[in-house]
């Protein structure tokens, strides 16, 4: 059997409950897969066969000691701006849609994503599915393949996660429920309540009211807990602000109107002040500025340029300030950008910075999708001490990088003292030895001290992060309820 964990709204924390919920089977001996029909995320991961999925599958299936792959994200949307999004079918892109178009391929995509459900099924035997946003959308119910009609066409029970982080729960529970369908409704098997501050006894009452009122068993109120896991999507960096990390090294990533992968730097800001500075905001007295990705390169620069970015980088390079793109910063810190009608609607040549000297073309609807490990190779004191790294590609357009060395081997640009580079490697500062080679040398330069990163906490593959997961929601959550739901095999220890 399995289980679909619904919320009262988005950010409720439905992805770390279903990562929870992964990694507390997969302890038990237990084969359990995570699956989301339809996510929209600026925030994707690429699969070892090159399939693009939402990160926030990526870190359910390594809770769950499994493989990402397509068939646990089938359908995912990338925003791109002006309500178009790239709808990403299986891993692969599909097409650009109009958000109004995309509703008439509704019965289409969820048949795909049924299907995507039923063949990790026959696999895993347990599926944990994800559902999107709020589950009482109620003007979306004839078209919600995320929710309503997922529900309906797989007939699971459901957990519904309420945030009372944020106050008002027992509306959020109760207008939940009561909004719900009919045939819906009868489906809803527990409640969770998440994020609570302080000792969840306080709300024994709270709980006795919200099962009055609903009918509903309270399954659990999870603390709300501090756990360093990849984030989901953009609603998470609103809540990042000014953090402080160990190091007082100062570092700045400009928060772009359509950034895309910015886990890319939550191993950073656990070990330095990463700020995540919007156009216009001022660059100076940061030790690093980075130029993230981008869903959509031309109109994020031109953004940039409205608000005199490129005037702050050159100054900033001036000041000896090391900068460095990754994905779409990269391709802006080149010479100029063609684009041939793919990243805008008409054909045309943008200026980049000028910090690099590369180019990049636009000439075809095809993206790039890998995994990649690959030797830093470039000059200067950043890029030598970082040794072999890992990541992936997620792009559209080809560099060129001229006479420039490489950043990485067969990959990038770097200018001849290393300061200034670029890499289309996501991923790369989730590596310990790209954020020890950063951080060593901009704390040297600062005349601070550094205390190198040891450990892989807060990356994908850290496997105590999961573990601390699942032991914090075991020990709030009604686990003998819960396991209930699913195929326990009699030869395994069931904890």
């Amino acid at each position: 059997m399995s289980l679909i964990v619904l919320g009262t709204a988005s950010h409720v924390g439905k992805s770390l409950t279903v990562a929870a919920l992964c990694r507390a089977l997969y302890r038990r001996g237990i084969p359990v897969a995570p699956f989301k029909s339809q996510n929209m995320s600026l925030n994707s991961y690429v699969t070892a066969d090159g399939s693009e999925i939402g990160i926030a599958q990526a870190v359910q299936a390594f809770a769950a000691g499994v493989e990402p792959e397509a068939d646990m994200n089938p359908v995912l949307l990338k925003p791109k701006g002006d309500s178009v999004s790239q709808v990403v079918l299986l891993g692969r892109p599909y097409k650009d849609v109009q958000i109004r178009d995309y509703y008439r391929e509704t019965d289409t995509l969820l048949a795909e994503a049924v299907a995507a459900f039923e063949r990790l099924r026959s696999r895993f035997g347990n599926v944990v599915a994800e559902g999107a946003g709020g589950a009482a959308e109620v003007n979306l119910y004839d078209r919600d393949i995320a929710n309503i009609r997922l529900a309906r066409s797989l007939r699971l029970p459901i957990v519904l996660v309420a945030d009372i982080e944020r106050g008002g729960v027992f509306a959020q529970v109760y207008g939940t429920l009561a909004l719900l369908p009919e045939d819906i409704r009868p489906l809803v098997a527990g409640v969770i309540v998440n994020k609570f501050r302080g000792d969840p006894g306080l709300f024994a009452s709270g709980v006795e009211k919200l099962e009055e009122l609903t009918g509903v068993p309270v399954l659990g109120v999870v603390p709300f807990a501090d756990i360093p896991l990849p984030s989901e999507d953009s609603l998470s960096i609103a809540d990042k602000g000014e953090r402080a990390g160990a190091c007082p090294v100062r570092i700045a990533v400009l928060r772009l109107p359509r950034i895309s992968n910015f886990t890319d730097f939550e191993l950073l800001e656990r070990h330095a002040t990463v700020d995540y500075v919007p156009p216009g905001g001022s660059l100076s007295g940061y030790d690093c500025i980075i130029l993230p990705g981008t869903k959509n390169t031309v109109e994020d620069l031109a953004v940039l340029n409205r608000h005199g970015v490129g005037e702050e980088l050159r100054a900033a390079r001036a000041r000896g300030v090391p900068i460095i793109g990754i994905c779409g910063g990269y391709q802006m810190l080149g010479s100029r950008i063609h684009d041939a009608a793919i990243e805008s609607e008409n054909p045309a040549e943008h200026p980049g910075f000028g910090l690099l000297g590369v180019v990049t073309a636009f000439t075809g609807y095809r993206k790039t999708t890998v995994q990649v490990r690959r030797r830093a190779t470039g000059p200067g004191p950043i890029l030598p001490a970082m040794g072999e790294v890992e990541g992936y590609e997620i792009h559209m357009g080809e560099t060129e990088r001229g006479d420039l060395s490489e950043a990485f081997a067969g990959e990038g640009a770097s200018t001849p003292d290393g300061l200034v580079f670029g890499t289309y490697m996501h991923g790369l500062f989730q590596n310990p030895g790209a954020v020890n080679a950063l951080l060593t040398y901009l704390a040297e330069q600062r005349g601070v001290a550094f205390e190198p990163v040891t450990a892989e906490s807060g990356t994908l593959g850290a496997a105590a992060s999961y573990d601390d997961l699942a032991r914090h929601f075991e020990e709030h959550v009604d686990m003998g309820a819960i396991l209930k739901w699913f195929i326990v095999p009699d030869s395994r220890d069931r904890g």
